[in-house]
C-alpha cells in the first residue's frame, strides 16, 4: 500500500471514529446502542407473540406499521417542537414516552391480559414516542459536534444500532426462547430508563434565536416550504420513502420466513436478524471508506440491487444459513442508503430548519416503511409469502431506476450556520405583527452583465423564498434599462426579521457574486416599506410607507 493510500485510510478510521472523543456525544451514543439493544428485544418479543397468538400474515406485518406509522403522522409536529425549544427536552420526553409504552407492556403480558390489537396498540405507543426521539436526536448532532463531525456522527449512530441489530435479535431470540416474552419486556424497560438516565447526566445547547419563538403552524409552514424549495432535500425524501415501501419487506416478513418456509422458532428468528445486522455493521464500519471510492447515488443504486437480491434468496431458499448470507447483504444495502440520505438531508440543512427537514424526510420515509408492511402482508396473505418477495425484490430494481430522475448529490461541506444580521432603525415605531413589509433592492447592471445576473437572481428567488419571502419578482426600469428592482414580501416585521436571521453563510455567497456585477460607487441599495390599504383605518405611526436604505 502506498504512503497517499495508508494516509488516506488513516484519515478515514479518524474521521469514523473522531465524534466519539465528544463526552456528551459519546455519552448519548453509548446508552442509545443500550436503548437500541432493549429496542430490539422488544421488537423480536413482539413479533414473536403476534406469530404465536394469530394466524394472520396481515397482523404480524402490521407489528411494523404499527412503530413506524406514528412517525409518518408526528414526525413534522416533533421536528417543529425541536426546532422551537429545546431538543434534549423533546428526546428525554420522547424516551419517558417509550418507557412507559414498555411499562404497560410488560404488565400486560405478566397479567396474561392481551391479544393482537392490545399489542399493536402498545407498540402505537411506543412509535409515538420515537416519532420525537429520532428527530431531536439527530438534530442534536449538529448542536454537539462540529460540523464536519456530523457525516462521520450519522455514521456511528447507524453502525451502532446495527452492531446491536446483529446481536440484538439473536440475544432477543434466546431470551423469549427461554425466558418467554415478559422477561424481554421488563430487560427492554430497563434500557429505556438507562437512556433517561444519560439525558438526564449530559447537558448540550442548540444556537438560540435571540427572536420569540414561532408559532407551532407557522414552524411547520416555515420548514415545509424550505423543504419544498429544496432540491437536494426532495429528492433524498422521495427516495427515502420509494426504497421504505420496498424494502421493508425484508423485515416485515421475516418472521413468516422463520416460521412457514424454514419452519423454525424464535431462536431462527434471531440468528436470521443478527445476520441483516451482521451486513449492516460490516457496511457502517466501511462507510466512510466506499464513500470516498464511489458516489453517494451510486452508493444507492448498489444498496438497492443488494435488497433486491436479498429478497429473492429469501424466496426461494430452504436453508438457513444461505438465507443469513442472503440478509447480510439486505442489511448492507439498509445502513448504507438510510446513512446517505440521512446525512444528505442534514448537511443541506441550516440549524434553525434541521428538525423539521429531518421530521419531514423521517416521516415520509417510515409512511413508506409502514405502508410497504401492511402491502406487502396483504400479498403474502392473499397470495404467496414466495411472491411477495418476488415483487418486493423487482421494486427495489425500478428504486434503483430512480437515481435517474433524482439523484442524490455528493456531499459536501458548505456554511450553513445562520448569520447575525443587525436590526435597522427605522423612524417609524413597528410593532412585531405590523405588515404587510415590502423590501425592494435595487441594482445598476450593465447590458454585459444582464445574462450572467439573471441566472443569479434564479438562485436567489429560491434562496430569498425558501426562508421567507412571497411574492418575488424582478423589475428592469423601461426609461432607465441600467436599474433592475428585486422586490418581495413578508407578512410582518418579525417575518422579516427571521428571514435575516435565517440566512446562511452559503446564502450569501450569492449576494457576493451579485455585488461583483453591480456597478456604481455605492452598493445595491435596500428599501423597505409598510402597506397600507386604501380605505382602512390606521394608526398614525402606519399611516404611509418608510424608507431605509443601506
Amino acid at each position: 500500500m502506498s504512503r497517499v493510500a495508508r494516509a488516506d485510510a488513516a484519515s478515514v478510521s479518524s474521521a469514523t471514529f473522531a465524534p466519539l472523543e465528544n463526552p456528551t456525544f459519546r455519552a448519548i451514543w453509548l446508552a442509545a446502542q443500550v436503548s437500541g439493544l432493549g429496542w430490539l428485544f422488544q421488537t423480536v418479543a413482539v413479533s414473536w407473540l403476534m406469530a404465536t397468538i394469530t394466524t394472520s400474515d396481515v397482523m404480524v406485518a402490521l407489528v411494523q406499521t404499527s412503530t413506524t406509522l406514528p412517525v409518518f403522522i408526528l414526525s413534522i409536529f416533533a421536528g417543529a417542537i425541536a426546532d422551537n425549544f429545546s431538543r434534549r427536552t423533546v428526546m428525554a420526553l420522547g424516551w419517558c414516552v417509550i418507557a412507559l409504552s414498555s411499562i404497560m407492556l410488560t404488565a400486560l403480558v405478566g397479567l396474561g391480559y392481551y391479544n393482537p390489537w392490545l399489542i399493536l396498540a402498545f407498540s402505537c405507543l411506543a412509535g409515538c414516542g420515537a416519532a420525537f426521539t429520532d428527530p431531536a436526536w439527530h438534530a442534536s448532532v449538529g448542536d454537539i459536534l462540529r460540523k464536519r463531525e456530523v457525516p462521520a456522527a450519522v455514521t456511528l449512530i447507524s453502525v451502532g444500532y446495527n452492531a446491536m441489530r446483529s446481536i440484538g435479535p439473536a440475544l432477543g431470540g434466546v431470551v423469549v426462547a427461554s425466558f418467554g416474552p415478559l422477561t424481554a419486556f421488563a430487560a427492554a424497560t430497563l434500557t429505556y430508563l438507562a437512556m433517561l438516565w444519560s439525558i438526564g447526566l449530559y447537558k448540550w445547547n442548540g444556537s438560540a434565536s435571540p427572536l420569540p419563538r414561532e408559532p407551532l403552524t407557522t414552524a411547520i409552514r416555515d420548514g415545509a416550504r424550505f423543504t419544498a424549495l429544496s432540491g437536494e432535500i426532495k429528492a433524498a425524501i422521495a427516495r427515502g420513502f420509494l426504497f421504505g415501501l420496498t424494502s421493508i419487506s425484508i423485515l416485515a416478513l421475516l418472521p413468516m420466513v422463520a416460521r412457514d418456509q424454514l419452519g423454525g422458532g424464535p431462536i431462527a428468528y434471531g440468528v436470521l436478524m443478527a445476520g441483516f445486522g451482521a451486513g449492516a455493521l460490516c457496511a457502517g464500519i466501511s462507510n466512510n471508506a466506499l464513500r470516498r471510492s464511489l458516489s453517494q447515488e451510486r452508493l444507492t443504486t448498489l444498496a438497492c440491487i443488494s435488497c433486491a437480491a436479498s429478497c429473492l434468496a429469501l424466496a426461494f431458499t430452504p436453508s438457513l444459513v444461505v438465507a443469513t448470507i442472503a440478509l447480510t447483504l439486505g442489511g448492507a444495502g439498509w445502513v448504507v442508503t438510510w446513512t446517505g440520505l440521512d446525512v444528505s438531508v442534514q448537511l443541506s440543512s441550516p440549524r434553525w430548519v434541521v428538525g423539521r427537514t429531518l421530521s419531514i424526510y423521517s416521516a415520509l420515509a417510515s409512511g413508506g416503511i409502514a405502508a410497504g408492511s401492511w402491502l406487502w402482508g396483504v400479498v403474502a396473505d392473499a397470495y404467496s409469502l414466495t411472491l411477495a418477495l418476488q415483487s418486493s425484490a423487482a421494486a427495489l430494481l425500478l428504486v434503483a431506476a430512480t437515481g435517474l430522475l433524482l439523484p442524490i448529490r455528493q456531499w459536501k461541506e458548505s456554511d450553513q450556520d445562520s448569520l447575525g444580521f443587525e436590526t435597522p432603525a427605522l423612524a417609524l415605531d413597528l410593532k412585531s405583527r405590523s405588515g404587510p413589509i415590502v423590501i425592494k433592492i435595487e441594482y445598476s447592471i450593465p447590458e454585459a452583465n444582464v445574462e450572467a445576473f439573471l441566472d443569479l437572481m434564479r438562485e436567489r428567488r429560491r434562496v430569498q423564498s425558501r426562508v421567507g419571502a412571497r411574492h418575488w419578482n424582478l423589475q428592469r426600469d423601461l426609461q432607465e434599462p441600467l436599474h433592475w428592482t428585486e422586490t418581495f414580501r413578508t407578512p410582518t416585521w418579525m417575518d422579516y426579521l427571521r428571514l435575516n436571521h435565517r440566512l446562511t453563510g452559503a446564502d450569501k455567497e450569492v449576494d457576493h457574486r451579485l455585488l461583483e456585477l453591480h456597478v456604481g460607487e455605492l452598493p445595491p441599495r435596500t428599501r423597505l416599506a409598510i402597506e397600507r390599504p386604501t380605505g382602512a383605518a390606521r394608526r398614525r405611526e402606519e399611516s404611509g410607507s418608510f424608507f431605509f436604505r443601506r
